[in-house]
């Protein structure tokens, strides 16, 4: 009974988002969906002494907008990989892990990236070999399917044979699941239940993106959280 996952690309994902790749067969990168602008695309969250910090990749929207993810250019003139990789070292020096897992992260970065999604598909199979995950992954861009929104999910089951689909949680405002139903597929949607870990800088705050995480501990089972 394959179980088919999809979602958007994302820089430095959170825990939700290798749970939803765990609880599939294959998971579908959508590199095909619109860009949106101050999404997790593009950012997401670290911690720091004063709390959650936002690391975000700067990308050229002007004249883009309205189109897919896989055309956002990254804005190469600014000096972001090593901003972050700064705020990364001094938030994180004191982490558990981190002398074994930042020198990864100084060869993660140094590879010339011009497109959003290439840097998080990169992104991706990192974290992914980092967490050791094995998925089938396949990017949306190279099925041939260019339906949109409910469409979109239903032809991708579709094209993998899947006979159940899980959705995030937002899932339940878009997806027509009559379709669904009338095609012999499931809808399922996610409930995540965030794991509480060892953490730098005082109280515990949950969806930070995976780096808090992988620096912090290796009990990469916490993943799955109370599910």
């Amino acid at each position: 009974m394959p179980i088919l996952s999809a979602h958007q690309p994302a820089y430095l994902p959170w825990l939700g988002y290798f749970e939803k790749i765990i609880g599939s067969d294959v998971f579908v990168f959508l590199d095909t969906v619109q860009f949106e602008k101050n999404s997790f695309t593009n950012r997401n969250k670290i911690k720091s002494p004063q709390g959650a910090m936002w690391l975000t990749v700067p990308v050229r929207t002007k004249g883009h907008l309205g189109i897919p993810v896989s055309e956002i250019e990254i804005d190469t003139c600014s000096q972001w990989k090593k901003d972050h990789l700064k705020a990364i070292y001094l938030n994180y020096k004191k982490a558990p892990r981190f002398a074994e897992c930042y020198s990864k992260l100084e060869v993660l970065y140094q590879k010339d990236i011009n497109l959003l999604s290439e840097l998080c598909w990169e992104q991706l199979m990192f974290w992914l070999r980092e967490l050791g995950i094995e998925r089938k992954i396949v990017r949306s861009s190279q099925t041939g399917v260019s339906s949109k929104k409910s469409d979109l999910v239903l032809d991708l089951c579709k094209a993998f044979s899947a006979d159940s689909y899980l959705s995030g949680s937002l899932g339940k405002n878009y997806l027509r699941e009559q379709d669904f139903i009338d095609a012999g597929i499931s809808v399922s949607y996610q409930d995540y239940k965030h794991p509480v870990y060892r953490q730098l800088w005082g109280e515990f705050l949950p969806n930070m993106g995976v780096l808090d995480f992988w620096m912090n501990t290796d009990e990469y089972g916490l993943i799955t959280g109370g599910n």
